[in-house]
């Protein structure tokens, strides 16, 4: 069995599985949590994160796809 193989998949789980993050700037979380209710400043939390995870997952599938080209490739021979 290949470890290698899987590695990607194993960081995705932890990547997808964390429990919490906060990603509010002070002054939105100040803001957001003096109005009574607590959802609204989750949702935003939320989104913020959600909207960070993008490019990162972009970034990831274009390196993974230069990855599979270079290896792919064959080196030329002089013959």
């Amino acid at each position: 069995m290949q470890v290698k193989r899987f590695l990607p998949y194993i960081f995705g789980i932890f990547f997808l599985f964390q429990n919490t993050a906060s990603a509010q700037c002070a002054m939105c979380r100040a803001v957001l949590e003096s109005e009574g209710s607590g959802n609204t400043a989750q949702a935003v939390n939320d989104g913020i994160v959600y909207l960070m995870v993008v490019p990162y997952l972009l970034l990831i599938v274009v390196g993974w796809g230069i990855y599979r080209v270079m290896k792919n490739k064959k080196p030329k021979t002089d013959e």
